[in-house]
């Protein structure tokens, strides 16, 4: 790729941005502007800076992106109940829009040529940043150094850090470290004996979570209000988007709550097995469909558990920007007008358990729902043409004698 002079690179500090933003300088002779997103990892994040500054980075962006992820990102993907292939709850998918989206601001507000990412060639995190870098910047360059380089294994890019004195934390004797990736949401490990699917993870390896074992042997309650779909409190205590899962995390995380191990099926076509914590996603995603199972009509939950899926496939495949996962934000959102309310959960050794929900917008009517005397309020005797007429085809088929 020629003309590039200067170039924004998604930057964490860590052993693949490390040596790509050395790369770009080697192989490309070009200015290398860094952006480092706190969107709560949890890590210090001046380190970064630190190792940039020592490479001859100038400008150097950290930003905190906590709320905005959780607000903008998160919550609008939670009122979709979204969960891909029936069990991950889309931790890191849901944060590369948001950090393409930053990329492709500074390089407008720097006059950078081109952005550059350290995904592989073989993930989906790759798709995720460009397909959301194109949507929003149509002519914007993009480099993927995994896609041009030689330097094919963890063990080549420590050699090449060794070679060019860049420091390099986790290291495991002469074993490459697990491939991590946190956020608020959650965090990832993928790589090492991971990648035998028969092979149990480490307790060592889950960071976030308890084991069911060492949980407490007494359950943990707790309070959750909804307003239009998202929660505003825990226990009572108003929190912004960001300290609720926070808060959440913490909770849950205490409980052995929001550990998944599985084998998905990436975008590329390959099949890959990672281990995921989501304590306070896990926490939120039962809790949100507890509180609309009392808020809304049947056949619009119907409808968004017949679009959840497609939804969280869009997600899950880079298409955050894309007219058709913004105009099924449009309908979701729109369902949630009357999602508010309280939800009580029970926390105990892995378990979610909702014990009530509450709501002055509810559906519910326990004057048609009893089965005591319900004052008339609802006819028996309807529901026989009710069956007949549903039943209808059932019996013209049975006489033709269809099975």
């Amino acid at each position: 790729m020629s003309g590039i002079n200067k170039v924004v690179l998604a930057y964490s500090g860590g052993l693949d941005t490390s040596v790509i933003a050395k790369w770009l300088q080697q192989n490309y002779a070009c200015e290398v502007v860094t952006f480092t997103a706190d969107i709560g990892q949890g890590e210090e994040l001046e380190p970064a800076r630190a190792k940039a500054e020592a490479m001859g980075i100038k400008e150097i962006h950290i930003e905190d992106l906590r709320e905005e992820f959780v607000s903008d990102f998160v919550y609008p993907m939670f009122r979709a109940n979204a969960l891909y292939e029936g069990e991950y709850l889309l931790g890191t998918s849901i944060a590369r829009p948001l950090i393409a989206k930053r990329l492709v601001e500074i390089a407008d507000e720097t006059g950078a040529d081109a952005i550059a990412h350290g995904a592989t060639g073989k993930g989906n995190d790759q798709v995720r940043f460009e397909l959301a870098a194109y949507a929003l910047s149509p002519a914007i360059k993009i480099i993927a150094p995994w896609r041009e380089w030689d330097l094919n294994s963890r063990d080549s890019l420590l050699a090449y850090c060794d070679q060019h004195g860049i420091p390099v934390e986790k290291k495991r004797g002469n074993r490459s470290p697990y491939s991590m990736d946190a956020n608020l949401l959650h965090i990832s490990y993928e790589g090492d004996i991971l990648e035998d699917p028969a092979v149990e993870p480490e307790e060592s390896m889950w960071l976030w979570t308890a084991s069911p074992e060492s949980a407490p042997d007494t359950a943990t309650y707790i309070e959750l209000e909804y307003a239009g779909g998202d929660i505003v409190a825990v226990d009572g205590e108003s929190l912004s988007p960001a300290g609720v899962l926070a808060k959440l995390n913490q909770i849950a995380g205490a409980n052995a709550i929001g550990r998944t191990d599985l084998v998905e099926n990436r975008y590329v076509g390959m099949k890959a097995r990672g281990c995921y914590e989501t304590p306070g996603g896990t926490v939120m995603l039962k809790a949100h469909r507890a509180i609309e199972s009392i808020t809304l009509d049947r056949e619009l939950a119907h409808l968004k558990d017949e679009l959840m899926p497609r939804y969280a496939s869009l997600v899950y495949n880079g298409y955050w920007f894309a007219p058709e996962r913004v105009a099924l934000q449009v309908l979701i959102d729109s369902s949630q007008q009357y999602v508010n309310g309280k939800v009580r959960l029970k926390l105990y050794k892995g378990n979610v358990i909702v014990t009530g929900r509450e709501s002055e917008d509810s559906l519910f009517d326990e004057d048609i729902a009893t089965f005591e005397d319900d004052a008339g309020a609802y006819d028996q005797a309807d529901a026989e043409g009710f069956i007949k007429l549903n039943a209808l085809r059932l019996r013209i088929a049975a006489r033709k004698g269809r099975k």
